[in-house]
């Protein structure tokens, strides 16, 4: 992996001890390094490569190299690993291409199973087949219908498959976050297609985070939308929207929660659900967004599963992705 000459398409600014000029120092030097070349977002690459997880990777021999998209993938670096998370069927189409003609690099992840969990209509079928039960809970999905269009048909399609009120209405695509809460049936006309309606399960406002790096799990608490009563949905007629119910913001990993809501799953049904869904997805990052049924202790749902979300906010993200980085290339 020794790296020879100037690495391509090295564009963002860093910080004084880790300019332009001293990258290609390093990469020419004798060390060897992994070298990770990744296509991010400005957005995404400001809230993942923070100084900290940059430091840390480059005591560890780890070099972030951003792709230049203006000149052909395969002209640039050598790389060991390459981390993206674009949108757009070009890039799809580039990258899969690469993954063809270097089967020696490592691409997290596969675009194509990307594309899977992009899509709320398809998003949680793995968890719906697989089904898991065991001594330690069972995991589930909620009921759901997606509605590709015509708003006014809405509440004759509730009606004919027996979705329970209230109803939490998500886009379709899984890029927007952003949700609303139909409380009537009449008020669902107002809803705006393509998307998919879930049913809503009371689960004490809180809502479990667990983001996966390959076979490390990390679990955080976040408050999420309260419950509802039955006087609630009589008195609340409407349809009330959410921008963004749960962020680092919202943490209750600090709050006082009475233990049968706050209490996280048993570790071991996540780590066999992770590994199930780590095959069935073909996915090594990414996370699920958890709930456990108000008044049970072992009843949970699955109700998000997000590509490469934001690990900025998880505890520990520079030690966990900098020794998974480093296991990738271990496992060659």
């Amino acid at each position: 992996m020794r790296m020879k000459g100037e690495i391509v398409g090295y564009k963002r600014e860093m910080e004084d001890d880790y300019t332009e000029e001293n990258q290609k120092e390093m990469v020419q030097s004798n060390k060897k390094y992994v070298v990770v070349g990744y296509a991010l977002t400005s957005k995404k690459v400001k809230s993942f490569l923070q100084p900290k997880l940059e430091t840390l990777a480059r005591t560890k021999g780890i070099l972030f190299v951003a792709i230049d998209q203006s000149k052909p993938l395969s002209d640039q670096g050598p790389f060991d690993i390459v981390l993206h998370k674009l949108s757009g069927s070009k890039w799809r189409r580039i990258l899969e291409e690469y993954r063809l003609t270097h089967p020696e690099v490592t691409v997290l992840d596969p675009p194509d199973a990307i594309q899977h969990v992009y899509s709320r209509e398809y998003m949680l079928e793995d968890v719906a087949d697989l089904n898991l039960s065991d001594s330690y809970g069972k995991v589930g999905v909620p009921r759901q219908l997606v509605i590709e269009k015509d708003s006014s048909s809405i509440p004759d399609a509730v009606s004919k498959v027996g979705l329970r009120l209230p109803l939490v209405a998500k886009p379709l695509a899984a890029k927007s976050h952003e949700l609303s809460l139909a409380y009537d049936k009449f008020s669902l006309q107002m809803l705006e297609p393509p998307l998919v309606l879930q049913e809503f399960i009371n689960h004490g406002g809180i809502l479990f985070k667990v983001y996966i790096v390959g076979e490390a799990i990390k679990v955080v608490r976040r408050f999420s939308l309260p419950d509802v009563s039955k006087r609630d949905l009589s008195k609340n007629p409407g349809v009330f929207r959410f921008p963004r119910v749960s962020c680092a913001a919202a943490s209750a990993d600090e709050a006082d929660l009475n233990p049968c809501v706050g209490e996280l799953p048993p570790r071991p049904l996540l780590e066999r659900l992770a590994k199930e869904l780590r095959r069935r997805l073909g996915l090594r990052l990414f996370n699920l967004d958890i709930i456990r049924e108000l008044g049970t202790k072992d009843r949970y749902y699955v109700i998000d599963i997000n590509y490469f979300p934001g690990y900025g906010k998880m505890p520990d993200y520079e030690h966990i992705f900098t020794d998974f980085l480093l296991s990738l290339v271990k496992q060659k």
